[in-house]
């Protein structure tokens, strides 16, 4: 089928938008766990089981399900992986009890597992090799935005107008998303069969497996704050859901402007010494919150900081891991999302403990000792003179 100039050179925006829904999808709780508390009569730790157990489901989905439909036609892929995610969060919203919402949200994840990893596998189909860093940086801009105005306007919404309504935002954004990336991604794009082997040259590939422990590493330091950052700036400092709605606020609209300026450099720089900077920043934000626990100001402020690295250090590792072994793109792109979820999964589920426990100050500790170990495997993953970063 011939392609629409217009709608190929608009597709990185398609796809950008569809993360945007993705990690809206996957964060809302975060943004309204004393709402959800409260609504569904449960408490705030089982409220953030919500992440741990649909970030458990993506970790198993997105290498699963990357296998099971490697020969779909993507335009085809991606456009249902959104509808699903749409129809799910309108379903969300009118869940009668926690039980419903916990199995809607297993599905709609297991599903949505696919967009992630596929749009930034889509991507390198349809952009010279070139540009290939710079575009997969800017579609992960969706996943920045998400934190930079999705929590925020879903602490807002869910704040006044209950967790229903905010499930239902997510629900129409997604539906806006679907048409988008019907009217902008070209038909007839087909990627790289992932079969058994794949999967067994990925596990030979002792870079690939450092940069998957990576991911791994800095995602469980982030959610070990980040699932609970909301009942933790209000338990510590008193913030109200304003207060702690601007916090989020300046989290993701720092991990937006990590992204924009990693996109800018990333083809100058390249990826090792890109995601070398912006993970000594993340290291940066999450001590200066263990060390400033209990000051708003001082929280807010590494809260900044660590945004920065946010979304930024995930779009540098997806950069790395196309670049270290591009014939295995589609699986260690799906392997990685894999990993990020394990992450949260991990890092949520030591949170949940802690903070189950109001042992509130060594969150902060407990995360930065996760990124320190991420930093080293940065280090030690270092290219060699000659070699691509």
């Amino acid at each position: 089928m011939q392609k629409s100039p217009a709608a190929g050179r608009f597709a990185p925006t398609a796809f950008m938008l569809g993360n945007l829904v993705t990690g809206c999808s996957v964060l809302a709780p975060a943004g309204m766990l004393p709402e959800l508390s409260a609504g569904l009569g449960i408490s705030i730790h089982a409220a953030g089981l919500l992440i741990t157990f649909g970030a458990i489901t993506l970790c198993i989905g997105s290498p699963l399900t990357a296998w099971l439909t490697s020969r779909i036609e993507r335009r085809t892929l991606l456009a249902t992986t959104l509808a699903v995610l749409a129809f799910g969060n309108l379903a969300s919203a009118f869940a009668p009890d926690y039980a419903s919402l916990l199995v809607i949200r297993l599905v709609m994840l297991a599903v949505g597992a696919l967009y992630t990893p596929q749009a930034a596998g889509t991507a390198a189909l349809i952009v010279p090799a070139e540009r290939r860093g710079s575009t997969i940086a800017y579609i992960f801009l969706g996943w920045s935005l998400a934190a930079a105005v999705g929590l925020p306007l879903i602490t807002f919404m869910a704040s006044r107008y209950g967790w229903r309504a905010a499930y239902g935002g997510i629900g129409a954004l997604g539906c806006i998303s679907f048409l988008l990336l019907l009217l902008r991604l070209p038909a007839g794009l087909k990627g790289t069969p992932v079969d058994l082997k794949t999967w067994s040259a990925v596990g030979r590939d002792r870079t690939v497996l450092l940069l998957l422990a990576i991911t791994m590493l800095q995602m469980s330091g982030q959610f070990v704050v980040f699932t609970f950052m909301g009942p933790l700036l209000k338990k510590l400092t008193g913030a109200g859901p304003d207060a702690i709605g601007m916090v989020f606020g300046i989290y993701g609209l720092c991990g937006f402007l990590g992204v924009v300026i990693a996109t800018r450099i990333v083809d100058t720089w390249g990826p090792y010494r890109t995601s070398l900077l912006f993970t000594c920043l993340l290291l940066a934000g999450i001590a200066g919150w263990a060390l400033g626990a209990g000051t708003f100001v001082l929280m807010a402020g590494a809260a900044a900081i660590w945004g920065l690295g946010f979304a930024s250090t995930n779009s540098m590792q997806q950069v790395r891991l196309v670049a270290t072994a591009p014939p295995l793109a589609s699986a260690t792109v799906a392997l990685n999302t894999s990993v990020l979820y394990i992450g949260q999964a991990v890092g949520s589920a030591i949170g949940g403990l802690l903070f189950a426990h109001e042992l509130l100050h060594p969150l902060g500790f407990v995360a930065v000792g996760f990124v320190v170990l991420a930093l080293v495997l940065v280090i030690l993953t270092r290219p060699g003179p000659a070699a691509a970063a």
